[in-house]
Parts: C-alpha cells; sequence; structure tokens
C-alpha cells in the first residue's frame, strides 16, 4: 500500500510516516498543500493522510482536488479540532474517514488499512492463494500453516502479489507500491526482494517470473 502523509508538524508528520513504513507501507511525506497537489499529479496513492490546516495550500482544497479528478485515492482527513460540525463538514467536503488529534497510532494504523482495502475491489481482510496465507492487520504470513517471519518490505512484496490475484505485476509496479519516491528507480531493489522472499517461502516457489513482464503468484 503506498500512502501520502501530509502534515506541517514535521515531527508528528515523520513519526506518522516512520510507523506506517513499519507496517510495510510505502510512504512519502510533504508539510503543505502546494506539494500535497505537486505529489498527488505525479504518483497514485492508496491513501492520503491528510492534516486540514496546511500552509500554502488549505487540506480541504487538497481534499476537494482529489474528488475533482474522480482518483481512487481515499482521504483520512486529521484536525486538531474535535467538534461534531468539523468532522461533518470534513466529510461533506469529501474526506472518506475523520480523525482528531492527538490520536491512537493503532487507530491511525487501522483506519489506513480499512480505507486501503477499499481503493479497488473489495477484498478480504486475509489473503489466501497457493497455500500461502497473509494477515494485513496482525503483519503476520503463514504457508501451509508455517509462520513465516518476514521483513517489511518482503512483507509488502508479497502482499501487493497477493491483492493482484493471480495477474502479473511488473517490476515498476511493485516499486510503486511497496517503496517511496526516493528510491532509485534503476536499483535492483525489487528482484534482490523476490529472491529473499522467495527463499523464506520455500519450495515449491510460489512466486513465478514472467520474463519480460513481471512477476505473479
Amino acid at each position: 500500500m503506498r500512502v501520502l502523509v501530509v502534515e506541517d508538524e514535521q515531527l508528528l508528520a515523520d513519526a506518522v510516516a516512520t510507523g506506517l513504513r513499519r507496517e510495510a507501507m510505502a510512504v512519502d511525506v510533504v508539510y503543505d498543500g502546494a506539494a500535497a497537489l505537486e505529489r498527488v499529479g505525479v504518483n497514485d496513492y492508496d491513501v492520503i493522510v491528510l492534516d486540514r490546516d496546511l500552509p500554502l495550500v488549505h487540506g480541504d482544497d487538497v481534499c476537494r482536488k482529489v474528488v475533482e479528478l474522480q482518483m481512487p485515492t481515499r482521504v483520512l482527513m486529521l484536525t486538531a479540532s474535535g467538534d461534531v460540525s468539523d468532522r461533518v463538514e470534513g466529510l461533506e467536503i469529501g474526506a472518506d474517514d475523520y480523525l482528531p488529534k492527538p490520536f491512537a497510532f493503532t487507530e491511525l494504523i487501522a483506519r489506513v488499512r480499512a480505507l486501503g482495502r477499499r481503493t479497488s475491489v473489495p477484498l478480504p481482510p486475509v489473503l489466501e492463494r497457493a497455500g500461502i496465507k497473509l494477515d494485513p492487520n496482525r503483519r503476520e504470513v503463514f504457508r501451509d500453516g508455517r509462520e513465516i517471519p518476514l521483513a517489511p518490505k518482503e512483507f509488502a512484496v508479497l502482499e501487493v502479489l497477493l491483492r493482484s490475484e493471480g495477474a502479473v505485476v511488473s517490476a515498476e509496479q511493485l516499486l510503486e507500491k511497496a517503496w517511496d519516491e526516493n528510491t532509485d528507480p534503476f536499483t535492483n531493489v525489487v528482484r534482490v526482494t523476490v529472491m529473499t522472499l522467495r527463499r523464506k517461502l520455500g519450495e515449491p516457489a510460489v512466486i513465478v517470473t514472467v520474463p519480460g513482464s513481471g512477476y505473479r503468484i
């Protein structure tokens, strides 16, 4: 899952991004509304964690732009105000969910994951294919009943492949969904991660390389 965090309190923004990355999400961070609009015009995001009170371009206007462009991106709006009327107004603007500050990070994670499941064809909370069971909420992976410990990027790549439901996923798509924008697009990090993931999942191999196209399960 790829997430954009838009928050002008830099310490909070960076802390949220670090926490989401630990949950195997690819996260980009910006600190104002103008930069958010720039990123939205370039990258495809599953979820935007959007502070409402932003400099340069207000969070409401960023949200309206996402709605105007009819993007599949879901918006989780943050605000320091817990007033019900503010929450209602945010949802009417087009936000998909609303979370007042201060918030529990576990709740933020749960809301981001819930919104991420709504960006495409609805999928079950636990993904299963070819003897593999992946639970995004618990960060657990099992193969034929045996738990497989995975690093965050390995988990993210496996989740993308399982969500594709047998379709081929290119290296570029994996790079976009599992890594942030600071990753060198010419790196071999995707190939290395897939190789490590194959080794950890064991035999028989379930990740198939489709020459010239990508990978599938």
